[in-house]
């Protein structure tokens, strides 16, 4: 192929890549560059280091800014339990609105996508005074605890439906009937033989969820206050709100640190993301 051509064709998405792909690395080498940074200090911070230490990340994890390593088990615990709650009732509202068909499905699934339309902040002083009263009777969920955090966040179980509701509307309805047929109960046909097919979808919306719950930062400044308790976003921000200048490679190694189970998570349900599902299962 002539170059002029393989340019106007192929060539320009190329460059368009290649774009997309430094506007999109650039903050994380900026990071990863402070956090290498001995001095870390904004000033003195670029986004190729002039020195290379682990200074940041010794500071970090020995606990002088912080119990970094319990905040480290706490978002674990919070980021696994609400992104497999949030998905696992996702993924039973998408099947109700996809497979049945009853009076007020068509309102449900409009009111899930207001819902949805409405960001989650207009909501923090409703859920902030409900689980402030809810911990005047059990104060093991109530605010200050990881379980009453954990349960205000999955407020939002049925954000993914719309989203799952479309991969079980492109699954043949033949594989239920057939199912059926066999002598299977609704809650077979969903677990046995719809769930497998559903793998890249589940994969996708469990590390969204994942991600959009360990970055979770406005409700849990409210409500963790107590150090032993709080998560690594609502941690750092305290760290780097002390002392934004001096503190900056500590946070930057936090951040590092912060992205290695995200990253980790990825790598592990990514040959889940890209499998051909449906075609797997017509074929079992």
């Amino acid at each position: 192929m002539p170059l002029r051509r393989w340019a106007q064709e192929v060539g320009w998405r190329h460059v368009v890549g290649l774009l997309a792909l430094a506007f999109a690395a650039f903050p994380v080498l900026y990071v990863v560059s402070a956090s290498l940074n001995p001095q870390g200090t904004l000033a003195s911070t670029g986004l190729v280091p002039t020195e290379v230490s682990l200074a940041n990340y010794t500071e970090l994890l020995s606990g002088r800014h912080g119990p970094f390593h319990r905040w480290y088990l706490n978002s674990m615990l919070v980021c696994t339990t609400v992104a497999g709650t949030q998905v696992l009732f996702s993924l039973l509202g998408a099947y109700a609105f996809s497979r049945f068909r009853f009076t007020g499905r068509r309102g449900g699934l409009l009111t899930v996508l207001l819902i949805m339309m409405f960001p989650a902040t207009l909501s923090m002083i409703a859920v902030y005074t409900m689980i402030s009263d809810l911990g005047q009777v059990l104060p093991a969920v109530g605010l200050n605890t990881l379980v009453g955090y954990s349960l205000a966040l999955m407020g939002g179980s049925l954000g993914q439906v719309w989203l799952i509701k479309g991969s079980f509307d492109t699954v043949p309805r033949e594989l239920d009937e057939a199912a059926v047929l066999d002598g299977c109960t609704h809650w077979q046909v969903f677990w046995l033989v719809l769930l497998p097919t559903l793998r890249p979808i589940v994969a996708t919306t469990f590390l969204l969820a994942f991600i959009s719950v360990i970055s979770e930062f406005l409700l849990g400044g409210i409500f963790l206050t107590d150090g032993s308790v709080k998560t690594l976003a609502v941690g750092l921000y305290g760290l780097l709100d002390a002392n934004r200048s001096s503190n900056l490679g500590v946070f930057a190694a936090g951040a590092v640190l912060t992205m290695l189970p995200v990253i980790a998570l990825f790598q592990l349900l990514q040959r889940y993301i890209v499998a051909d599902s449906t075609l797997g299962s017509v074929k079992g």
